[in-house]
């Protein structure tokens, strides 16, 4: 009789913990291959930062404008083998980027705008559209980096003794 007990309370935890391990997070690298397909369908080196709180993309030329009444932006892909093509997006809002300062006693340096798109990315095989700030990023390694918010969308936790985990982006 006691087996029996057993084989019950095991078959009544494994329907709960079935949902759990369902919501396991992917494991990535610190870095990755992300594929923009509303950006050309290039693909990019990107570092998953949990630090950041949202995506930045390298963008250069970046010019807000007005269409229908709403907020626009216009730029080019910031990127050592970027083609000049121009791409056009609705911005999603602005963030305000804090700053460090150099020294504590100094004044908080007065937050950056940047615009914000939704844009489509492509990790491994998984699509998600995102948050992305644009930002010149050329004086960095890695054109974009994917903050918490993104790494929340793709279900990712981030391994940052690895890299390049997942395949060539495939969506």
């Amino acid at each position: 009789m006691e087996a029996h007990h057993v084989k019950s309370l095991l078959a009544a935890l494994s329907l709960i913990a079935l949902p759990v391990m369902a919501a396991e997070p992917t494991l990535y690298g610190r870095y990755e291959y992300i594929a923009l397909p509303e950006i050309g369908g290039q693909v990019l080196k990107a570092k998953m930062d949990t630090g950041a709180l949202t995506a930045s993309l390298s963008a250069k030329d970046i010019e807000t404008f007005k269409r229908d009444g709403e907020d626009w932006v216009r730029f080019r892909l910031g990127t050592k083998d970027a083609n000049n093509q121009v791409y056009e997006h609705k911005i999603a809002r602005i963030s305000k980027i804090k700053t460090r300062s150099e020294e504590e006693d100094d004044e908080a340096a007065a937050p950056t705008k940047r615009p914000v798109v939704d844009l489509e990315l492509c990790l491994g095989n998984v699509k998600r559209t995102v948050e992305v700030n644009l930002t010149d990023r050329s004086s960095f390694n890695y054109p974009l980096l994917i903050g918490a918010k993104a790494l929340r969308e793709f279900g990712a936790a981030v391994n940052p003794a690895r890299r390049f985990t997942a395949d060539k982006p495939d969506c």
